[in-house]
């Protein structure tokens, strides 16, 4: 399928690793662990693979404790004794990602052209008042939308047509932008457009179809939409 331009009424938006840096979490770390940076890709990985499972076992918990659980599931990997103080720093910084550098500039486009923007996150309600505020988005952003808010993780189309009901728009007219391959199926499957925002020239994993819009920038998918 392509992108269909005409059909856009909303866009939203994934958080971490589309509007902020997850890989900025190893600098946590770095003072606390040897080698940071294969706890850190395990960190990130087992509190994904939580999120799935979760979805499937009727275990859902709110994605901070998620990550706090892989977190620990990390340290543990590696050998690494870290106290339970040093432990919820660690966890902190996910308040506190970097925001990429496109971000804001890209969605004032978007939103000065006369869409609307939303978060749509698996990160409870806390940890996405504080990601925004941080990345300095909160005038931009017309809501956050939380996975918390029926308790089902992403790429479970629930979530994403819940989100649909919240910002008052046909699935079939958002437009969901997003760096994680498996949240593009999702949305899709669940009746949006996804938009692939591939910053790092990775290879697509095409084991369930493809995005309708790829994109290096927030930018581009403005030029995409003629905004």
């Amino acid at each position: 399928m392509s992108f269909l331009p005409e059909r856009v009424r909303t866009l939203t938006f994934d958080s971490y690793s589309t509007l902020v840096d997850v890989d900025a979490a190893e600098k946590a770390l770095a003072d606390r662990v040897p080698e940071p940076e294969p706890v850190s890709r395990l960190w990130r990985a087992r509190s994904l693979e939580y999120t799935f499972v979760a979805n499937f076992v009727d275990a859902y918990q709110p994605f901070y404790e998620m990550n706090r659980a892989a977190l620990q599931y990390a340290l543990d990997f590696y050998g690494v004794d870290v106290p339970p103080e040093e432990r919820d720093e660690i966890l902190a910084v996910y308040h506190e990602l970097d925001v990429f550098d496109d971000v804001r500039a890209g969605i004032e486009r978007l939103r000065d052209a006369g869409y609307d923007c939303y978060v749509v996150s698996n990160g409870d309600p806390e940890m996405l008042s504080s990601m925004i505020d941080h990345a300095g988005i909160e005038d931009v952003i017309e809501d956050a939308i939380s996975a918390d808010e029926v308790e089902t993780f992403k790429p479970d189309a629930e979530l994403y047509r819940h989100a649909a009901g919240r910002t008052g728009t046909p699935i079939d007219g958002i437009a969901h932008v997003t760096a994680a391959w498996f949240d593009v199926m999702g949305a899709k499957h669940a009746g949006a457009q996804g938009v692939w925002v591939d910053r790092k020239a990775s290879p697509w994993d095409a084991v369930a179809g493809s995005p309708d819009l790829t994109v290096e920038s927030f930018h581009e998918l403005a030029d995409a939409l003629d905004v």
